[in-house]
């Protein structure tokens, strides 16, 4: 054994910051998250790079925003030439795991077809899609399990989940195939209740075949397997929930009730409501879906608090799960040798200003994620860091923590000085970039969204339209009152926004660096 820590990373799926015991939240129970919390550090104010799943999940894979390492918004791939830090622990003798969720390619199965416009070169790039079909469906037709090239992003061993609740593939539906055929039959086919929300569905299935068992089992197998490993082990642990459906089984449906749940802030609450939230309000007003069901929507209050205590019984399962995974651990004999992070790869409205899921309208529900780091090498009590840090900044931390340099081009910064008390707010701000593949919520075009966030204001700018958004962090936690126009406030804009210019000048690829003179 050497003296390089382990690492166990769990991340959820769509999980709000106030979703957890350990951050406040009132109603939903989550004691095995929170007693990580108590050996280790918090994170108050905790940013991703992108409040969409792909982009930010590649964020977290190479330390880089979305518009350099090149996977914007869903349905683009990680490309496979790109490096991530996962690559920097295999190189640095790691034996490296992902169970669960990948998401750096596109897994859904169907394709967009082409504009009319196309040309005989439809793209700048030459790209061959061929290479970037390892999570679609047809991959798992079969029962013997597919094997992915390896590494896969720097991952040795994967046993991949794909999609959500009962419609998800991956590795996970080939074991559903053998061990539930009569469930692997119909995924759909849910029981009675009398939940009227959008996108519920009660699983006709036992707990034990659920993805978020599944994970589960096949992690603490890993764990006993690699338990007498002389090569330090980074096992990253991906759970599909509590992203929509929403579907908890067995047990976990009724675990919570609608009633014990508050909604806030609300639409009504809003000084002036800023245009995307708007278009969603007059959506809601006549009655017009959302075109996909992964596009945000407004919904009446029983459905909100509906849509809460569902996603309240996936968090919960969750966190059962997660209590196993970490009493294996703690049985293999490696738990004191291990770093284990909690986090998240976005958040949900999940009812501020009666939205559900996540959309063109940047908020802190989706915007700020829970982020916990227990280390065995550090004091064994709660902390809460206030510092301002970001998706881009785990993939240097974990590397420092391993002894290893990361490589040229990482964007984040490593916190672990605000761990131990040696340093404290190395940032002073800090952005949030949304781009989308689609013109929708009142935008004139596909958005192309900055946030800038800093200890006393949230500004937000999107491309081509002439308004934004400015809020007092401070005064208006909320951010209900939009100060974009106030006079008053027209120095404190006028800062920001050439803040905010430093960093989009920033989104530069720094790699490869000149390797000739000229």
């Amino acid at each position: 054994m050497n003296d390089q820590p382990d690492f166990l990373v769990i991340m959820t799926d769509q999980h709000r910051w106030d979703w957890l015991g350990c951050n406040g939240h009132p109603v939903v129970r989550t004691p095995n998250i929170d007693r990580i919390a108590e050996r280790g550090s918090t994170f108050q104010q905790y940013y991703v790079a992108s409040p969409v799943c792909m982009p930010n999940r590649a964020s977290f894979m190479t330390g880089r925003f979305p518009t350099v390492h090149g996977l914007r918004y869903n349905g683009c791939h990680l490309p496979i030439e790109a490096k991530t830090f996962v690559d920097v622990l295999r190189a640095g003798g790691y034996r490296t795991a992902a169970i669960g969720k990948s998401h750096l390619q596109p897994m859904i199965g169907r394709r967009i077809p082409p504009k009319g416009d196309i040309g005989p070169i439809p793209e700048a790039w030459d790209i061959d899609e061929s290479r970037y079909t390892e999570e679609q469906p047809d991959r798992y037709a079969d029962i013997v399990p597919h094997e992915l090239p390896r590494p896969y992003y720097g991952f040795d061993h994967v046993d991949l989940v794909t999609e959500h609740g009962t419609e998800a593939g991956g590795h996970y539906r080939q074991w559903l195939r053998q061990t539930y055929p009569e469930v692997a039959a119909d995924p759909m086919r849910g029981l009675p209740h009398n939940y009227t929300v959008p996108q519920a569905l009660r699983p006709d299935m036992p707990e034990e075949a659920y993805t978020t068992s599944y994970i589960r089992d096949r992690t603490v197998d890993y764990i006993r397997n690699n338990a007498a490993s002389d090569q330090p082990l980074f096992s990253f642990i991906s759970f599909p929930d509590p992203h929509h459906p929403f579907n908890p089984p067995g047990k976990y449906w009724d675990m919570y009730s609608p009633d014990q749940f508050e909604v806030g802030p609300r639409y009504a609450d809003h000084v002036t409501p800023p245009p995307p939230l708007a278009s969603m309000r007059a959506d809601y007003e006549v009655g017009t879906p959302p075109v996909a069901r992964t596009f945000s929507f407004m919904a009446e209050e029983q459905h909100l608090k509906e849509a809460m205590a569902l996603t309240a019984g996936m968090i919960t399962m969750i966190d059962d799960a997660v209590g196993e995974i970490v009493a294996a651990l703690e049985a293999s004999g490696r738990a004191g040798r291990t770093v284990i992070l909690f986090t998240s790869d976005h958040g949900d409205y999940l009812g501020d200003s009666d939205l559900l899921l996540k959309g063109a309208w940047m908020r802190d529900s989706i915007n700020r994620v829970p982020l916990i780091w227990s280390d065995p090498a550090l004091p064994r009590q709660p902390t809460r860091v206030g510092s301002l840090t970001s998706t881009v900044d785990i993939a240097p931390s974990i590397l420092a923590r391993a002894g290893l340099r990361p490589y040229n081009g990482m964007q984040g910064q490593s916190f672990l000085a605000l761990l131990d008390g040696t340093q404290d707010a190395p940032r002073k701000d800090l952005m949030v970039e949304y781009n989308d593949a689609n013109a929708r919520l009142g935008y004139r075009s596909p958005a192309r969204i900055r946030s800038l966030v800093t200890e006393d204001w949230v500004l937000t700018v999107a491309a081509g339209e002439v308004w934004g958004e400015l809020y007092d962090r401070r005064r208006d936690p909320q951010q209900l009152d939009n100060k974009w126009d106030d006079p008053a406030c027209a120095e404190t804009r006028a800062t920001l926004c050439r803040r905010l210019l430093d960093h989009v000048i920033g989104q530069m690829d720094e790699s490869p660096r000149a390797r000739h003179p000229a």
